[in-house]
């Protein structure tokens, strides 16, 4: 009887030896993947499209982590298995680090995600009808307004509307502008918005802002479509609000930008 337990004991402890031992090889893969999904990102510039590129030194950071410490759990896993073959008694007392199964599930969330859906920028379905044409969250960019218009974003545009006490000061003002085309039926007969992205931190505090544009031909314009006006504010009603209307005199479609977010 007695060695029937004996035997029944020490098969309960190889499961469970052969479990950790499973976990912790598959917390390795995991913290390699991720390691290497952050270089990925970093080499290839899909970066630009989760965070601000004043943080990329953070993907840095992660990626080096990740892989050291990827290296430090194989390195333990082998040292371990080469004195498993010397003290079979000695590996199975030994614990792996290893991590639950849900912690697994948790860590390997973010690698799916990342691996099975295309990284892009956030675009016109993103917006959902939330998009701002006249407040901008953030300090103002003041070393903006006296540089050239014609080298102003969306961005810039709309804080200098907001600090202006009258904005039929700008009536006639030429702008040249990059964006993506928001078209909603409200905006009216022959109007769209160029818009942007902005973000603080990453996408996770993006908010939405862009300029209206009359233009004969916007109905040849896809949504989501890249593009550059050029044309001339002339201050108008849209969706109720008094406020510059670019009256397009050139819309152009171009490749969408290497940094598609603006940084207030």
């Amino acid at each position: 009887m007695q060695a029937t337990d004996h035997l029944h004991e020490h098969d309960h402890h190889h499961h469970d030896h052969a479990n950790d031992h499973l976990q912790a090889w598959l917390k390795t893969g995991l913290l390699f993947g991720l390691g290497l999904y952050f270089l990925y990102n970093i080499v290839s510039g899909n970066l630009a499209n989760y965070i601000n590129a004043r943080f990329g030194w953070l993907s840095y950071l992660a990626a080096a982590l990740f892989l050291l410490l990827a290296a430090s759990s194989a390195y333990d896993l082998f040292r371990q298995r080469k004195h498993h073959d010397h003290d079979h008694e000695h590996d199975h007392d030994h614990s792996h680090g290893t991590i639950s199964w849900a912690g697994l599930a948790i860590i390997a969330v973010p690698l799916v995600l990342g691996t099975l859906i295309p990284s892009r920028p956030l675009g016109a379905d993103a917006v959902g009808g939330n998009i701002s044409v006249s407040a901008v969250t953030g300090s103002g960019n003041w070393s903006a307004f006296t540089s050239n218009p014609l080298e102003w974003n969306v961005l810039d545009w709309l804080r200098a509307f907001n600090n202006s006490e009258d904005v039929a000061t700008f009536n006639g003002q030429q702008a040249d502008i990059i964006g993506f085309v928001y078209k909603e039926p409200t905006f009216g007969e022959n109007r769209f918005m160029v818009a942007r992205f902005t973000i603080s931190c990453c996408v996770a505090d993006s908010s939405a802002i862009g300029l209206p544009v009359s233009w004969q031909g916007v109905d040849t314009l896809p949504q989501d479509t890249w593009v550059r006006v050029q044309g001339t504010f002339e201050v108008g009603d849209f969706q109720g609000d008094t406020v510059p209307i670019l009256q397009a005199t050139s819309v152009e479609v171009v490749p969408q930008p290497e940094h598609p977010y603006l940084y207030p």
